[in-house]
């Protein structure tokens, strides 16, 4: 296994990982930043407040996203379980 092997297998890992996780992240920043202008311009200093929104947030993305992201996730363990042995025999 060479530099560049370890080198495009991180990259996919890395890429992959912001795949799935990207739009969970994304939404829960859009919602807590919504929910936090909430609170500044009505004065609401309730710490709890934002749990609420983000986990029905989150929890519609992955309704929605789920499926998707398993495929993806799945697609990317088979291609790599498929290609140990030719990575593995480069070295």
């Amino acid at each position: 296994m060479t530099d560049g092997d370890v080198t495009a297998v991180a990259g996919k890992a890395i890429w992959i990982t912001l795949q799935v996780g990207g739009p969970i992240l994304i939404v829960g920043l859009i919602v807590g930043l919504v929910v936090s202008i909430f609170q500044a311009v009505t004065q609401i200093q309730e710490q709890t407040l934002v749990f609420i929104p983000k986990i029905i947030a989150i929890v519609a993305v992955l309704a929605v996203a789920g499926p998707w992201m398993l495929n993806v996730m799945v697609t990317y363990t088979e291609g790599m379980l498929r290609d140990i042995p030719s990575i593995v025999a480069k070295g």
